[in-house]
């Protein structure tokens, strides 16, 4: 009996979308979660979200 082995390459989503964290500029340490594109947003992220921490909506900016 023959043994085949595949070997899995990282899939391309996973290049063009990496995982980033976007942390409070509140000082709170408050992180969110997601996905960029890499292609459409080549600078570093900065959205506006809620920070339950401080009760209101701040900037969270991308954290490498």
């Amino acid at each position: 009996m023959e043994t085949i082995s595949i070997y899995c390459t990282p899939m391309a989503r996973d290049e063009l979308r990496p995982i980033i964290k976007l942390r409070s500029t509140a000082g709170t340490g408050y992180t969110y979660v997601t996905r960029k594109n890499r292609r459409n947003d080549p600078d570093r992220l900065t959205l506006r979200k809620y920070d339950p921490v401080v009760g209101r909506h701040v900037d969270f900016r991308e954290e490498r």
